[in-house]
């Protein structure tokens, strides 16, 4: 069933790709993470507002999107497979006990059911519909739990060695009154892995947009972020079709 996957997908037929890894909170049967079942519904679970604001811009510009179908405390879809946190032990403060001290078999495991198929899927996508651009949707907190600044940018931008799409996005943003953050809140020289193997990794450029996820909490939010996000979004691919 395509619920058991570690993506669902929509189609499109723009030349736009867009690949939201931290869409769910799922924890798939036969895994306990020994969490709390109001910690799944925080940030450390899921990226709070991407899967209806992916599949509402998705839907308003044509594209194909892959959302991922599994909780980032199961593994992180956006992480190289041999990271330190790919299974996390300990998120914003939170300890994840049922990934504490896995064997080498059963991070294998892991890796087998739910990373290496996902990606496997992406580079399928792409290599079937050949996307001129790769659009990376992620959201943040307005500060995390355990300290630091406040993170005041509606949207972040990120980017590691390819810069192509960020470069124009950026003042676009900007001209439409978004607080834009460029490589905030965290860069993406560090945290990219997707956008590496995928977008860098090929030569694809790729828009790598994060939101704060106070702005797309609720189906009003969404409706106000496609509305900002699409015309950004379509001004970008025009440049590289």
């Amino acid at each position: 069933m395509t619920d058991d996957l570690p993506w669902r997908a929509v189609s499109g037929d723009a030349p736009a790709l867009l690949i939201s890894d931290h869409a769910s909170s799922r924890v798939p049967d036969g895994i306990d993470l020994g969490v709390p079942a109001e910690i799944m519904g925080e940030h450390v679970a899921i990226d709070i507002g991407v899967d209806p604001l992916g599949r509402a811009l998705c839907a308003r510009l044509g594209m194909a999107g892959i959302f991922g179908n599994v909780s980032r405390l199961v593994i992180d879809l956006n992480r190289e497979a041999d990271a330190a946190g790919l299974i996390p032990e300990t998120s914003d403060g939170h300890p994840i006990p049922g990934n504490a001290g896995l064997d080498a078999e059963a991070r294998g495991r892991r890796l087998a059911h739910f990373w290496l198929p996902y990606h496997a899927h992406v580079e399928n996508s792409i290599s079937a519909s050949k996307p001129k651009l790769l659009v990376s949707l992620h959201s943040f907190t307005p500060s995390l739990r355990t300290g630091g600044a406040p993170r005041p940018w509606q949207v972040g931008v990120l980017y590691n060695r390819d810069e192509r799409a960020a470069r124009i996005a950026i003042p676009l943003l900007e001209a439409a009154g978004i607080v834009t953050g460029d490589n905030e809140p965290y860069s993406g020289k560090v945290l990219n892995a997707t956008m590496n193997r995928h977008g860098e990794g090929n030569g694809i450029p790729y828009l790598g947009l994060e939101v704060r996820q106070d702005l797309i909490g609720d189906q009003a939010g969404v409706a106000v972020w496609c509305d900002r996000l699409a015309p950004i979004i379509q001004a970008t691919l025009d440049v590289f079709c």
